[in-house]
Order: structure tokens, then sequence, then C-alpha cells
């Protein structure tokens, strides 16, 4: 088999579409098998494009201040979870009583 040419995808957008029209032409009925594994050949060469185009971004000072707020936000809101996260360190410390009892009477 050919190694299927995906020269001409060279954006993300391009990639997902592709698959798309991938997916599309391999769950029509009237698609051959041996056109569906073509599609399949093809279908891991664009992933394993993608997965490189997602490894190598370079993001441009505004997205990266976009995803450096929205990290923030994101810690702040885990931050807004912290007290109940130790509310329940003082249940665990309630648990961890009985336990204390219970080996004290088995001793």
């Amino acid at each position: 088999m050919a190694k299927p040419n995906i020269a001409q995808y060279k954006t993300f957008d391009d990639i997902t579409g592709r698959l798309d029209q991938i997916v599309d032409a391999v769950r029509d009925k009237e698609t051959s098998l041996e056109r569906s594994l073509d599609l399949f050949d093809e279908a891991i060469a664009l992933g394993s494009k993608a997965v490189d185009m997602v490894d190598t971004t370079d993001f441009t000072p505004e997205e990266e201040a976009r995803l450096r707020e929205k990290e923030s936000a994101k810690a702040e809101a885990e931050k807004g979870d912290a007290p109940s996260a130790s509310d329940g360190s003082d249940d665990e410390g309630a648990d961890e009583a009985p336990v204390a009892s219970q080996g004290g009477e088995e001793a």
C-alpha cells in the first residue's frame, strides 16, 4: 500500500475536517473494504500529523496570556474547593479516632 499523501493538510482544522470526511466515507455502506482500509491508513497518518502539530505549537503572547488567565482561574476555583477539602480532613481525623480506640481495645 502506498503511503497516503497528507501534505495538503496544513492546519489542525484542515486535518480534523478531513478526518470527519473519512469517518463519513467509512460509515457509507457503499464504501468497499479496500477503500475503507486505505482511508484508515490516511486517518492514521493525519492523526500522527495532528499530534505533531499539537506537540510543536508555539503560542502568541496573547494566546499565552489567555491560557495563563484560564489556569489561574482554575487554580482559584480549586482553592475555593480547598475549605471543603479541609473540612473533609477534619472528618478524616474523626475517622482516625475510632480506629485508634479499636486498636486500643484489641491490645
